[in-house]
């Protein structure tokens, strides 16, 4: 990452509000993905040109609004990319798998069909990239890198839909949806054998909406069931 990520001197008199305007700026256009570490407390004192209790501040404020989360002796890092993300993340962190199961239910539905009618050639292939990594990993026995990958294939298939407050809505759910799988996986015991990956991945290549509906219907229908039938 590029420690200035164009970031630029504050010179206003309001230091505070400046900074936390353009740190969230690097968040929001992406410059700072979901998920990753965003530059030191000295690197950011030195881009922008203000004292560490400015930064300091400015960070404070944004890990409060949830879009950043501190990790001890590890930095800080993305959260959520919208404040609707982080919302959604903080609710959907304090519920159990099977409420968490029915919001992704909703939301992978309809993310399968638009994602098959909108989906550019670039999607479809990073779609299909992204099932290839998970069926690979179907065959590791590593749980952490299984969970990663079948989240990578979801988020591909909700960024194929285009729509940003759908893709929003399922970034402050990550927290959640990988509890849910890694529930789910614990409980199926046969990730190779678990239908409507593939088929989903297939139908949105084929730009079909009816069959991706239905591939989604086919995982969803199984994941529920498998945690319904628990005591």
């Amino acid at each position: 990452m590029t420690v200035d990520a164009g970031l630029t001197t504050v010179r206003t008199g309001r230091a505070c509000d400046a900074v936390i305007a353009q740190l969230e700026e690097r968040i929001l256009d992406g410059t700072w993905p979901l998920h990753s570490r965003i530059p030191t407390e000295p690197e950011l004192t030195a881009a922008l040109g203000v004292g560490r209790n400015t930064v300091r501040e400015a960070v404070r404020a944004l890990e409060h609004a949830g879009l950043l989360e501190p990790r001890r002796g590890d930095g800080t890092y993305v959260r959520a990319t919208s404040a609707l993300g982080a919302a959604v993340y903080r609710r959907a962190r304090q519920t159990d798998v099977l409420h968490v199961l029915e919001v992704r239910a909703s939301l992978e539905r309809s993310a399968a069909e638009a994602a098959a009618r909108n989906r550019s050639v670039a999607d479809a292939e990073r779609v299909t990239e992204a099932a290839r990594v998970r069926r690979a990993a179907c065959d590791v026995g590593d749980t952490e890198a299984f969970v990663a990958a079948d989240l990578a294939f979801h988020r591909a298939v909700v960024a194929a839909t285009g729509n940003p407050v759908l893709a929003d809505l399922y970034d402050g759910l990550t927290e959640a949806v990988e509890r849910s799988v890694t529930e789910i996986d614990r409980l199926y015991g046969d990730r190779a054998d678990f239908p409507g990956h593939d088929e989903l991945a297939a139908a949105i290549l084929a730009g079909d909406p009816r069959a991706a509906l239905a591939a989604a219907n086919t995982y969803l229908d199984v994941a529920r069931t498998i945690v319904e039938r628990q005591p």
